[in-house]
């Protein structure tokens, strides 16, 4: 059987994301009064997951960090196809970096067992860093393929696989076990069901912190995290904006003057 873990993130929802307020002793961002989603690219990493094991034997673990809260995304997983539920929630993970974030999803991977393939989206849409997937891999011993937008499994566990460059594709044959981090091309994920929604219920969620990983407090969350981040300010909005009036040729005439005026050209 083929083992899959699907690596998840709750983030603010972005219709709330005005609510979110900065610690200013911490420097992190604090999400409390903000309700939490699923990450969109991981939606599209879950996807990945459940189209391949219409063909194979597989089976699926949602491993993802987060508050308690964070079990709904993980739940909401569940409910979609995944087999089975990790959150990793502890208050030493708290204030984590890309780095830290990675090196604890490693040691969830780890400790869940062997695993086959693990997918992630390519980013989170609050921090987009894209590093948590590589850095992953290299806590695990992997090899990686990044910006994934075309999939084909194989049994002879050497998967093809097309990845995003910045002018085109490369294509390459991965052996497993690998790390993909996926993108929105790679399929079009599907909406929660009613059945799904009853099935869920059954399954419960496994919930593990610091003591259950086996790890230092002092490699995980704020204290794990080698990224300082020395400001966090709101940027006030200072544009005018002025309509210019007249015909056409007048309003680009007026138009060309103002750009000269302020330096534009």
């Amino acid at each position: 059987m083929l083992k899959i873990v699907v690596c998840v993130k709750a983030v603010p929802d972005p219709k709330a994301a005005g609510n979110i307020k900065i610690d200013p002793q911490t420097k992190t961002l604090l999400r409390g009064n903000v309700p939490m989603v699923l990450n969109p690219l991981d939606k599209n990493a879950l996807e990945a997951a459940l189209q391949i094991k219409t063909g194979m034997e597989v089976h699926i673990t949602v491993l993802s960090m987060g508050p308690p809260e964070a079990a709904s995304i993980v739940k909401e997983c569940l409910a979609l196809g995944a087999d089975r539920g990790i959150l990793l929630s502890d208050r030493g993970f708290g204030g984590a970096d890309a780095f830290a974030t990675a090196y604890t999803l490693a040691m969830g991977v780890q400790k869940n067992g062997d695993a086959d393939v693990v997918f992630c989206g390519m980013a989170s849409s609050d921090g987009a860093t894209e590093w948590v997937g590589p850095e992953m891999a290299t806590m695990l011993d992997m090899p990686v393929v990044t910006m994934v937008r075309e999939i084909t499994p194989h049994a002879d566990e050497a998967w093809e696989v097309k990845s995003a460059l910045e002018n085109g594709y490369r294509r390459m044959r991965v052996r497993l076990p690998a790390v993909f981090t996926v993108t929105r091309d790679l399929n079009s994920p599907r909406t929660l069901s009613f059945s799904g929604i009853i099935k869920a219920r059954k399954k419960t969620i496994t919930e593990w912190g610091l003591d259950d990983l086996g790890v230092s407090a002092e490699r995980v969350g704020l204290k794990g995290s080698p990224t300082t981040v020395t400001e966090m300010r709101t940027v006030e909005n200072t544009r005018k904006v002025e309509f210019i009036e007249g015909t056409r040729e007048e309003k680009a005439e007026q138009l060309v003057q103002k750009l000269v005026e302020v330096g534009v050209l």
